[in-house]
């Protein structure tokens, strides 16, 4: 049995204002993940309801989720934590998402959620390589 979950105390964008700040966000995931290893499922991660710099912080420190030995579902496809930054469309951020794909691979990530799934295989197998 495997489960994919968003963070459980999601908020509105309207709410954004009022984010945790990450060690709180930490601790709340680490609650969880406690929780699902104690019925033996598995964890994915995703990015919603995160500042931007959350997201990216959460990508940079995957290894924390990795040592917890459950599998990590990444999803950062098209996300805006690509197209903001790079200041194009979701339609164009195919070259950020290849690269936090990577990302994800090289912090501990076994499974990513794509919408490009040729590209996204080429990188596996780039990162199979290394």
């Amino acid at each position: 049995l495997s489960l994919i979950t968003n963070d459980f105390a999601s908020l509105s964008a309207n709410d954004q204002k009022n984010m945790p700040q990450y060690k709180e966000f930490e601790e709340r995931h680490l609650w969880y993940v406690e929780q699902v290893e104690k019925y033996g499922l598995n964890l994915g991660l995703t990015g919603f309801a995160k500042t931007l710099a959350q997201n990216y912080e959460l990508l940079n420190q995957m290894e924390f989720f990795k040592n917890l030995n459950c599998p990590i579902l990444t999803g950062v496809s098209r996300k805006s934590m690509i197209y903001k930054v790079l200041g194009c469309t979701a339609e164009e951020a195919l070259n950020g998402t290849t690269a936090l794909n990577m990302v994800a691979l090289m912090n501990g990530a076994c499974i990513l959620r794509v919408h490009d799934v040729k590209e996204a295989v080429e990188c596996i197998k780039l990162f199979n390589q290394l």
